[in-house]
């Protein structure tokens, strides 16, 4: 059956149009705040997502990435050889090994946050009045329902 935007007020329909658009643009300016010139998107999202957890294993981060074990395997070999990631046997089954951020990968991963989260504050402090940036947090406030189930 086919969704349609029949039954859904014109407003709701323009809202979630230029939410997305927006939310993209805004994505695409943070990815280039990030310093990822020696790194391919892939390699960038694995650092990212290593970024936000403990450890990790190479099956479960394909997964969590969407793609194959063997295309994981080539992003972590470019990970490990800069540096970022380490492997370790996994303690409860010796066949895996659990993937890690090493200090150099923890340093990457803090300092792109650091620069694209200082990149928007500036942006807010330059492009928008006191009373704009209320409105943003307010705007913010009522967005966080779209993320509860």
């Amino acid at each position: 059956m086919e969704e349609s935007t029949e039954d859904i007020s014109r407003t709701a329909v323009q809202a979630a149009h230029d939410l997305r658009v927006t939310v993209s643009r805004l994505l695409r300016r943070l990815r280039e705040i990030a310093d990822t010139q020696d790194l391919t998107p892939s390699q960038t999202s694995v650092l990212s997502r290593l970024g936000k957890g403990e450890e990790s294993t190479a099956s479960a981060l394909a997964a969590a990435e969407g793609v194959r074990p063997q295309s994981m395997a080539v992003a972590l070999g470019a990970l490990e050889q800069h540096g970022f990631i380490e492997r370790h046997p996994d303690p409860r089954d010796g066949r895996r090994q659990l993937i890690v951020l090493t200090a150099a990968g923890r340093e990457r991963v803090q300092g792109n946050r650091v620069a694209r989260e200082e990149w928007l504050a500036r942006a807010f402090q330059d492009r928008y009045t006191p009373r704009e940036r209320e409105t943003v947090i307010e705007a913010l406030a009522l967005m966080e329902r779209l993320t509860q189930p």
